[in-house]
């Protein structure tokens, strides 16, 4: 069996890597836990559920998601505007991953 070697390795080049490009931030994780929880928020709804975000921040967080295609965003022509946003297929694949992250807070929090 051949061992790898860390000198031969870099991590730019894993999984790992890939998936924490796409929800790295102080945010993002946050961002999908409230939609998988939720399903459809608008975009005040999320602001007020999450509190401590900016309303810059948050619109920032939202379109790279989007653009990454985890998030999916509908805009209604109305007045006043009507935007909601949902977890799209892709997003809706790290469900199992939000789910084990919040089994492990659970047994691990300190009370």
């Amino acid at each position: 069996m051949l061992k790898r070697c860390i000198t031969n390795e870099t991590l730019e080049t894993t999984g790992f890597s890939y998936t924490l490009s796409l929800i790295n931030g102080k945010y993002k994780m946050t961002i999908l836990y409230t939609l998988m929880n939720f399903g459809i928020v608008r975009f005040n709804e999320m602001k007020k559920y999450i509190g401590d975000i900016s309303y810059k921040t948050l619109s920032h967080n939202l379109k790279e998601l989007e653009a990454d295609g985890l998030i999916h965003r509908e805009e209604y022509p109305q007045i006043p505007p009507k935007v909601e946003y949902s977890l799209t297929e892709r997003g809706k694949s790290l469900i199992p991953i939000l789910d084990q992250m919040c089994t492990w807070g659970e047994e691990n929090r300190q009370t």
